[in-house]
C-alpha cells in the first residue's frame, strides 16, 4: 500500500492537502509517511496535540517523539499546557472527525489563527472542514453519520483506525528524524531522565 496524495480539494477558499491510505493490506511505508511535510509540523512555532480515548493515547504518544525530535509540544488539557499563537499547530487525531469537545478545539484553534492538521476516517466531517491539512485513515467508526470509508473490520468501534494511527505517527516520526537529521541517539538525549 502506499499514502496517495489527493489535491485540489478546496473549502472556504483555502488550499487543503488530503491523503488516504490505499492499498488491499493498509500497509504503510515510512517513505509513505511524508504528510509531515504537509502537517507543518517542521514550520510550526508550537505544536498542541489533541484526541479522545484510544485516538488521543495514539496521539500523546506521538507528542511525545515530537518533543524527543527537538519540538516544543503540548497536550492540550495538560496542567502545563501553554497559550497559543499564530503560526501554532493544532494536530488532532479524531477517527470520526466529529468529537464534540475536539470540534470545539478546532473552533477556538482557527480563531486564533492555529493552523489545524487532523488525522481522520472522515474527509467531510465537521473537524475536516476546520482543518488545513486532512489525513484520510482507514478504518471504522460508530460515530459516522453516513456510510463510511468503504473499510470494514472485525474488530471493535475504532480500533483498526487507532492501531493504523499508531503506525503512521511513527512513519512521520521516521520521515521527519531524515529530515532533521535526527538519531535515536540524539533523541535520546531529550529522553525523559528523572523517571
Amino acid at each position: 500500500g502506499r499514502i496517495k496524495r489527493r489535491t485540489g480539494h478546496e473549502r472556504s477558499g483555502a488550499y487543503k492537502g488530503y491523503y488516504t491510505v490505499t492499498g488491499k493490506e493498509y500497509r504503510l511505508s515510512a517513505g509513505g509517511a511524508d504528510a509531515a511535510a504537509d502537517c507543518r509540523c517542521p514550520e510550526a512555532k508550537h505544536i498542541f496535540t489533541a484526541g479522545a480515548g484510544r485516538s488521543g493515547l495514539a496521539m500523546r504518544a506521538f507528542s511525545m517523539r515530537l518533543m524527543h525530535l527537538g519540538f516544543q509540544v503540548n497536550c492540550v488539557g495538560d496542567i502545563c499546557s501553554t497559550h497559543s499563537a499564530p503560526g501554532d499547530l493544532l494536530l488532532i487525531g479524531s477517527g470520526s472527525g466529529e468529537t464534540e469537545s475536539l470540534a470545539a478545539l478546532a473552533r477556538k484553534a482557527k480563531k486564533n489563527g492555529v493552523k489545524i492538521a487532523l488525522v481522520t476516517t472522515d474527509e467531510d466531517s465537521t473537524i475536516a472542514g476546520m482543518a488545513d491539512v486532512v489525513v484520510v485513515m482507514p478504518g471504522v467508526s460508530p460515530k459516522w453519520k453516513g456510510e463510511g470509508n468503504g473499510f470494514t473490520s472485525i474488530q471493535p468501534m475504532a480500533s483498526a483506525f487507532e492501531q493504523m494511527c499508531f503506525l503512521m505517527y511513527d512513519g512521520i516520526v521516521l520521515e521527519l528524524m531524515e529530515k532533521l537529521g535526527e538519531t535515536s541517539e540524539t533523541m535520546f538525549t531529550r529522553h525523559a531522565d528523572l523517571e
